[in-house]
């Protein structure tokens, strides 16, 4: 499988994961099927794109990706779609989580290029 293919199953696995995520806040608490639902479907399937990446990508490099973007995307929905306002520290440090995912993406040997 090329790289850009991994990398695009990480994203799906990314993408679907906050999807996911976002279920889960509307599901409350497991009490509204169709979105709890919407978290199962959604979280096999990131598991399962997650899991073809390791194949191609070293576990602990992609789980770097998956949460850090996880976390810069799932913040940003939390922002725009249930208004949860982000101070200035949680802005810095969400800048800090990638800016460690790039350092180990650019200069890191254990990422294969």
């Amino acid at each position: 499988m090329s790289q850009a293919a991994v990398y695009g199953l990480l994203f799906a696995a990314i993408v679907l994961e906050v999807i996911g995520t976002t279920a889960l806040q509307l599901s409350q608490q497991f009490t509204r099927i169709g979105p709890t639902a919407l978290v199962v479907a959604c979280y096999a399937a990131a598991f399962y794109c997650l899991s073809l990446t390791l194949k191609s990508i070293p576990v602990g490099i992609a789980y770097a990706i998956w949460s850090a973007l996880g976390i810069v995307l799932i913040s940003s929905v939390g922002l725009v779609f249930f208004k949860q306002r982000l101070d200035l520290p949680a802005i810095v440090g969400l800048g800090l989580i990638i800016a460690g995912v790039l350092v180990v993406n650019l200069f890191s040997k254990s990422v294969s290029h």
